[in-house]
């Protein structure tokens, strides 16, 4: 938030809140010896926040307590996902308190800004893409909607990792997010359970089987309470920090060899380092595998104890909890429930089954196959080997009861099995995770409309034809209080000036803008905030990357992980192509464009390094030729992460949405954009269907193959070569990339690109490449007319309601998690 913007807010607190903030704050800055740094007050203001939310906290935990156990119901939400990209939290917690005004007040005393101040805080590095920021308005809308709810995460020291780019390539380093402290977090020292790895399974004098871990981890609670903004309630993001039980050993340390007394404690230490480290090592694979188990344990441990404190008989824990695991991280929970129901609580097989299946529901987040977590059995049998044999009993039964309803169909058996057997050729045993998702959960939803009908048709066919009445879609949203009351807050006056501020609450009253855009008037006023937010974006730009852009020109930007399947790539060959054509013809009518590309290709990712390199490369030449000028701009701006987002999204002109058709689940930018008044130009993936279907196919740019002719094209044989040499500007753009023209003559940099393109192009650039060209051709042609862009940009954002995480979870509800889903 600029101060501008800043100084028109005023509190909305009440003067009991308020006068105790000031006092935790004055409090705070005392025992910080009175410094008045911006660093100091940063502190010192997420104390106060912290203080008033701890004791929301308690009386939502109590509320929730008191919940009754039957009929209408809503079930306490257990949400656990590997990823929670929270972005900042000051800037949230003094909107939904209502105290930026008290703030920005105590902060001019001192000499300081409110804006200075929030540009202080680190992004909380526990997520990375689009998995972790939905989780993160799914917060925002469990308290919100007031649901009875936990979040589950880790606690990443470092994060994913912190991207700088040196000579145009990608170099990875520490995200050291916390090297300041983690003023937000509350640390619960009594909430703490101890979780296994390894050894072997006995059985006890009473035939019971135990499992006796080689090794054994404590998991410490940390909370990181998230505010709603029409209520007193909150949610809770509970992380777990990992920390060997056992001490040093002793002996080593006296004998010299300080490195072996504390290995284990260095090992458990390594589970919270990184968010998803690099699995192209056996090492690597082991680690996340074990991050996944602690995650699951810790939390189910944290379920029960609750569930039993909160006096609740063992046989109603599925009826008081669901357990929802967010993409196949997490799919070990049901075996770990059964694990804990079966060996701790005594119950037998039946009741402990019955239990796990009414509470554990899942969302699947992809079409791609080889995205679908799968580990060696050896694995398993050497870290959790007390889960593997409940994940073959599991599966036993679920193939004994196919068997007498399919018989004789041994395929369908092998294809739907938990246990991948292998080839006959010597492939590997592996646990099917998806599958036992699948198996074990009462509901399963894809998170678009044609993403879960595709699911049901492509990956998870056998299953869907097994269980149809598990299978539904839940299309994603993103809360709009970060996404467009605190990321563009002039946008959010304007629209409360015409339609009033109910939207807030409640954003399907968006849909009352839309008279508004055939006010030009209006739309003078849409597009003035919109040039001022491309100002501010321009002022980052040269100050981080020395390079200016032009605010009047169109902010064309792709945010998102780097991907083949996303197609940066394509968007590169497209700069390239209106490069050359503008040098060809420099004095045609060019509409200005400045090309923003942003996002982090994972660490041993060779082929999405190299598109990074290319966009440097690419932008090296564009930008620094006279001939060009302002006429084009490519721009990358490094490290991406929620800050970046909430200062591009306001500011971008257009978005692009182009992956391949049928390979994106949903996609949450393209929505974040559309809500900011961006135009989209993408495929028909997704939900770009449902947002064109909102606000009208001829107010998004589509192009492309879609989905069916994707598969036709694939199935009848593709030849990527032919598009290139019926193509003459697609022909040029590649001879351009090959020959070195943009690596200095290097042809061999990007020679696996090129060939790889040219030889299987598995995400049909080249076939999408001129229905592509021509239509930013459209898009350059409505830009070149104010009144008409600012028109399709307003009802873009009137189109908009719908994709609102509160409606989103609200559909969770009433399928998935109440008392009446079960039956």
């Amino acid at each position: 938030m600029n101060d501008s913007a800043s100084s028109a807010l005023t509190s909305s607190a009440s003067p009991e809140l308020r006068a105790a903030f000031a006092a935790a704050y004055r409090e705070a800055q005392r025992q910080n010896l009175g410094q008045s740094s911006a660093a100091l007050a940063l502190r010192a203001a997420a104390t106060a926040c912290r203080q008033v939310l701890a004791e929301r906290w308690a009386q939502t935990q109590a509320q929730d307590a008191q919940r009754p156990a039957s009929g209408e119901a809503v079930r306490r939400v257990h949400y656990l996902s590997m990823e929670f990209l929270m972005g900042r939290a000051l800037s949230n917690a003094l909107a939904a308190l209502g105290l930026q005004g008290d703030l920005q007040a105590l902060l001019a005393a001192e000499g300081l800004s409110l804006g200075e101040v929030l540009e202080r805080e680190p992004d909380a590095a526990l997520g990375n893409g689009g998995l972790g920021r939905l989780a993160a308005c799914f917060l925002d809308s469990f308290a919100e909607l007031g649901l009875p709810s936990f979040g589950y995460g880790l606690r990443y020291q470092y994060g994913m990792f912190a991207q700088a780019i040196q000579d145009g390539r990608q170099v990875e380093a520490p995200d050291d997010w916390m090297r300041l402290g983690a003023p937000w977090e509350v640390r619960r020292e009594q909430v703490r359970y101890r979780v296994g790895f390894g050894g072997r399974v006995e059985l006890d004098a009473g035939g019971q089987r135990r499992w006796l871990p080689a090794e054994l981890l404590e998991a410490q609670a940390f909370d990181f309470i998230v505010p709603a903004h029409h209520s007193e309630r909150v949610s809770t993001l509970r992380q777990w920090q990992a920390s060997a039980v056992a001490p040093i050993d002793f002996k080593a340390f006296c004998q010299g060899d300080y490195a072996a007394a504390a290995r284990h404690r260095v090992a458990a230490d390594a589970l919270n380092w990184v968010l998803y480290p690099d699995d192209s090592s056996e090492s690597g694979r082991e680690l996340r595998l074990k991050q996944e188990a602690f995650l699951v344990s810790a939390s189910l441990q944290d379920l029960l104890a609750r569930h039993l404190t909160e006096g609740a008989p063992l046989h109603e824990l599925g009826r008081r909890n669901a357990i929802h695991l967010n993409d196949t991280h997490p799919a070990l929970a049901p075996a770990e429930l059964m694990r804990l129901l079966l060996d701790e609580q005594g119950l037998g097989w039946d009741e402990a089954w019955a239990i796990t299946r009414q509470a554990v529901s899942y969302t699947n987040h992809t079409l791609m196959p080889e995205a679908l977590e799968t580990w060696p059995v050896r694995m398993f049998e050497a870290l959790l080997p007390r889960h593997l044999e409940i994940i073959y009993e599991i599966n036993h039964r679920f193939l004994s009861e196919l068997r007498q309803r399919f018989p004789g169909d041994e395929g369908l058996l092998a294809r739907v099995s938990l246990i991948d057997e292998g080839s006959p050729f010597g492939g590997e045993r592996r646990v099917r995770m998806a599958a036992l998702s699948i198996v074990a959960s009462h509901r399963v939803n894809g998170v678009a409309a044609l993403h879960s009908e595709l699911m049901v048709q492509t990956i998870f066919a056998d299953y869907a034809a097994i269980f149809p009445e598990r299978f539904h879609n839940v299309t994603n949203g993103v809360t709009p209080r970060r996404w467009l009351q605190q990321a563009n807050p002039a946008l959010s006056a304007l629209i409360d000036g015409r339609i009033g501020s109910a939207w807030r609450q409640d954003l399907a009253g968006l849909a009352q803008l839309k008279p508004a855009a055939d006010d030009a008037e209006f739309g003078r006023q849409f597009m003035a905030v919109k040039r001022a937010n491309k100002q501010r974006l321009a002022e980052r730009v040269r100050a981080e990357l020395g390079l200016v852009i032009n605010p009047d020109s169109l902010f064309d930007v792709q945010i998102k992980r780097i991907h083949e399947y996303k197609r940066q790539l394509l968007n590169i060959l497209h700069v390239i192509a209106r490069y050359q054509a503008i040098i060809a013809n420099p004095q045609a009518n060019w509409t200005p464009r400045t090309v923003l590309i942003a996002g982090k290709a994972a660490s041993a990712y060779v082929a999405a390094k190299s598109i990074i390199q290319l966009a440097h490369d690419v932008g090296r030449v564009v930008n620094s030729d006279p001939r060009v000028g302002d006429k084009l701009k490519l721009v990358f701006l490094p490290n991406y992460g929620v800050s970046l987002a909430e200062t591009i999204i306001p500011a971008a002109d257009l978005s692009e949405q182009i992956s391949t058709a049928g390979t994106e689940a949903s996609g949450t930018g393209n929505m974040k954009f559309a809500l900011n008044g961006a135009l989209t130009i993408g495929t028909w993936d997704g939900a770009n269907i449902e947002m064109a279907e909102a606000f009208g196919p001829e107010n998004m740019f589509c192009f492309g193959l879609r989905t069916e002719a994707v598969a036709q094209m694939k199935a009848l044989g593709y030849d990527p070569r032919l598009f290139v040499e019926e193509n003459r500007q697609l022909a040029q753009v590649m001879e351009a990339i090959a020959s070195g023209a943009f690596s200095g003559g290097d042809r061999e940099r990007y020679r696996a690109l090129v060939d790889s393109l040219l030889g299987r192009d598995v995400y049909m650039l080249m076939a999408d490449f001129k229905d592509y060209v021509a239509t930013q051709a459209r898009v350059d042609a409505l830009f070149a007319q104010p009144e008409a862009w600012a028109r399709q940009a307003v009802l873009n954002v009137a189109g908009m309601g719908w994709f609102s995480a509160d409606r989103t979870i609200t559909e969770y509800v009433d399928r998935v998690w109440s008392v009446k889903s079960l039956g």
